[in-house]
């Protein structure tokens, strides 16, 4: 029998497969295409304090092993979520993790004193890419020091619930990240979020994506996301959450060889709507050919020339 439990700061995980915001709704809508209560845990939607629309279309385009977004965090904000999504997914045996955008550090701090509230909420996990409006539209995961004063911000409304940053890899050095928001008082940290890219038309030269530039994610992005994964592990001592292109139970056993403690798969739920419930459900198979018996036992063992 494989033990697949995954321990982090206040929360167990019956497996460690999650499911990334933005990329697998608030859960529900994928109800169809395998039992919730399997995954390890359901990152919701992004939510900011009031509805926003997003950003005009087209917002989405396919690129060679990934695909580009520029949605804009459209959402139906956090009170709709708590009374109309909430209740009807299947909380008490999946952790479900809601994900917080907002602009300012005080509207993040707002978001975590309502969302910390609700019995049904596990963890908070908190998207540093969006812009601090109050300093010029920079993205607060760009700035160290940023990084800091919203994960304060968050912890200090944040009750008894775990946070989690999600750090950009648009950075010079992503150990500097994950050492402000570790300083800051985040139980754990996820990473990477989408790596910034655009892509054009030859024949109507035009961007694809009506903002021009967007995020990449998927396959291509995979070797930035073990990359980055294996710094912020080496920079930092609280547990780390890994996802960019992951698509089978191999990706995911690569993370957690590099440091992580557990994964999220994001863009392969649009490639086909089952995937990470097929990630599940692979997971033990793939442990036991390259024979382990617990994630335990792979965790950080990678080794390093020279050692």
């Amino acid at each position: 029998m494989m033990d697949t439990t995954v321990r982090l700061p206040g929360l167990t995980l019956k497996n460690p497969v999650l499911t990334a915001s933005g990329t697998f709704g608030f859960g529900l809508e994928f109800e169809d295409f395998g039992d919730l209560r399997t995954l390890g845990g359901i990152v919701v939607k992004g939510m900011s304090l009031k509805p926003r629309q997003g950003n005009p279309m087209p917002r989405v385009a396919e690129t060679a092993c990934g695909m580009l977004n520029a949605i804009g965090i459209q959402n139906p904000g956090v009170e709709s979520f708590i009374k109309n999504k909430l209740p009807h997914l299947p909380w008490e045996d999946t952790a479900i993790i809601a994900n917080l955008y907002a602009c300012t550090a005080e509207e993040f701090g707002e978001l975590a004193d309502i969302l910390s509230a609700e019995e049904g909420v596990a963890a908070l996990e908190v998207n540093v890419s969006c812009p601090n409006v109050k300093e010029g539209g920079a993205a607060f995961g760009q700035d160290p020091v940023q990084i800091g004063r919203v994960t304060e911000a968050v912890k200090a409304k944040a009750r008894n619930k775990p946070v989690m940053v999600k750090l950009s890899p648009n950075v010079a050095d992503i150990g500097v990240c994950a050492r402000a928001a570790e300083a800051g008082g985040a139980d754990m940290l996820s990473l990477i979020n989408t790596v910034t890219g655009m892509a054009v038309d030859l024949v109507t030269r035009k961007p694809l994506l009506a903002n021009v530039i967007g995020g990449l994610s998927g396959p291509a992005i995979k070797p930035v996301a073990l990359r980055c994964v294996h710094q912020a592990v080496r920079a930092v001592k609280i547990p780390i959450i890994g996802l960019g292109g992951i698509v089978t139970a191999r990706d995911a056993l690569e993370f957690i060889l590099v440091g992580a403690h557990a994964i999220q798969v994001g863009t392969a739920n649009f490639l086909r709507p089952d995937a990470a419930f097929r990630l599940v459900q692979q997971l033990p198979k793939d442990m036991e050919i390259i024979g382990i018996g617990s994630l335990d036992e792979l965790r950080g063992t990678l080794v390093l020339p020279g050692a």
